[in-house]
């Protein structure tokens, strides 16, 4: 998977966050290689693994599992987001739509929107955001929504930067 640049080293803590904020989590082009090697290894159903069986179908060939499409907006989140957060773990995934097929070549491009934040007494917050990923065209092949748990800054922590 062909990613792009991860941004600022800027450490984010819960407070830092605002709802209606969107960030921009870059892009990554899926080949069919990845999607072949996926497919054979997590989800062997032939339209992810059978190039004869996907051309036979609705599909016209191979596209990526589902579950394929929602690792690349994973490792959107933790290029962009997550690797620069004090993240402490993920809740829940409330809801999760595949909403359209990802085909080899396919360049999908990821967005988060904070949600919520909800501060708690054990100096951690929960975090409600959404998550897209939309191809070249404009389509939006897969929605999500969920909980992250972040911790909140240190006292005495330097001041970040609200987002």
């Amino acid at each position: 998977m062909d990613v792009g640049p991860v941004v600022s080293a800027v450490r984010l803590y819960a407070e830092d966050l605002r709802p209606g904020v969107v960030f921009d989590l870059g892009s990554a082009k899926v080949s069919k290689e990845e999607i072949l090697d996926f497919g054979r290894r997590f989800d062997p159903l032939p339209l992810h693994t059978d190039e004869a069986a996907a051309a036979a179908s609705r599909f016209g060939g191979i596209i990526a599992s589902g579950f394929h499409t929602l690792a690349v907006l994973q490792r959107l989140l933790v290029d962009a987001v997550f690797s620069r957060a004090a993240v402490i773990a993920g809740r829940e995934i409330t809801s999760l739509r595949m909403r359209a097929p990802v085909h080899p070549g396919d360049v999908l491009h990821g967005s988060m929107e904070i949600v919520e934040v909800r501060p708690r007494h054990d100096g951690t917050a929960v975090v409600r955001s959404r998550g897209a990923l939309t191809n070249d065209s404009g389509t939006v092949v897969l929605e999500l929504q969920g909980e992250t748990l972040w911790e909140h800054r240190p006292p005495g922590g330097r001041e970040g930067r609200t987002v």
